[in-house]
């Protein structure tokens, strides 16, 4: 049974898992890499910065010092960006106890490595603790998750004993995980959906409708198995939570980042110009690099997820995507 939990990360995500945990009457620690985050958290028992408008558990406390959150910890949940889990997890890795229980919520693929984060963290921390990591995903907006509203997620481990102490910590009557022990299809259908949702949101900010986002999310289901079964990842991971479920969600819902990434693509904006008016990360940007990275030394075909690439960084104009999409060449769907 989990007594003390370290949450490394106090972006939206982290805040909404830490409060889900210390409403739980889990002795909770968030570390924060921003002062000004923390002092709203210990202060005003919120987060506005990243969780605007959700008020927090009393006891949920917060500090800028690795050591101190990690103090006593049982359950560490890394949940900082992607692209900085490396080099936090490497800093958090002496403060952790022999035998903690490690819980990943970051969703992303790293650029140089194409790593997913269990192989990053499998490179940062002791061999026992990355063998018993715990992986979580699934269809779940932060905003959502601290109002309470019904949430299903996936905890996904190779060891089985761990799988199960996650889902116990984590379990309320309004966030409902389930447990699975392939951690790669639980990571990859996290990481590459959010590439998708790019797409989809261009397709939303050119003014197409209905038909047009129905065949990319489908199709870019199929992107996403082809790669996962490549790497090793059971297919019915990625008709689940993990897959379909987070893929709906991120392509279809307003809270979506990724997708207000794309919209404004669609809409003719400049990769820069939207990223320099966002406080939060959108992951399907860098992971676009690593998604076609990966896909390439695979061999796998990935049609959509090369065209969101090459829209970010190559100056693809989107209808162009559009039309090479469509206009490739015709093929059994099966």
């Amino acid at each position: 049974m989990t007594s003390r939990a370290a949450v490394v990360g106090a972006g939206s995500w982290g805040t909404a898992l830490a409060n889900l945990l210390a409403g739980k009457g889990i002795d909770t620690v968030m570390w924060s890499y921003e002062p000004d985050v923390a002092q709203a958290i210990n202060e005003g028992h919120a987060n506005p910065k990243y969780l605007e408008g959700i008020g927090l558990a009393p006891s949920l406390r917060a500090t800028t010092d690795m050591g101190e959150a990690l103090d006593g910890a049982d359950l560490v949940l890394s949940v900082s960006p992607s692209h900085v889990v490396r080099q936090v997890m490497s800093q958090a890795a002496p403060f952790m106890a022999d035998g903690v229980l490690l819980v990943s919520a970051s969703k992303g693929i790293e650029n140089d490595s194409l790593l997913t984060m269990d192989g990053v963290l499998a490179e940062v921390l002791p061999a026992s603790t990355a063998h018993s990591a715990c992986f979580l995903s699934g269809p779940s907006f932060a905003l959502e998750v601290g109002k309470g509203f019904p949430t299903a997620v996936t905890i996904a481990s190779k060891d089985e004993d761990a799988a199960n102490r996650a889902q116990a910590a984590f379990q309320t009557s309004v966030f409902r995980v389930y447990t699975s022990d392939d951690v790669a299809g639980v990571e990859l259908g996290g990481s590459v959906k959010n590439v998708i949702a790019i797409a989809a949101g261009v397709v939303e900010g050119m003014g197409f409708g209905f038909n047009t986002q129905a065949a990319l999310i489908t199709r870019g289901l199929a992107e996403i198995t082809r790669l996962g079964q490549a790497l090793g990842a059971d297919p019915r991971t990625l008709a689940g939570l993990a897959g379909i479920g987070d893929l709906m969600l991120t392509c279809m819902g307003g809270l979506s980042r990724n997708r207000t990434v794309g919209v404004e693509l669609g809409r003719g904006r400049s990769l820069d110009d939207i990223l320099g008016g966002m406080v939060m990360v959108a992951e399907g940007v860098k992971t676009a690099r690593s998604a076609r990275d990966l896909a390439h030394r695979t061999g796998v075909e990935m049609p959509i997820v090369e065209a969101v690439h090459d829209m970010l960084f190559a100056g693809l104009d989107p209808r162009r995507a559009v039309e090479q999409l469509m206009l490739r060449e015709p093929k059994a769907e099966h």
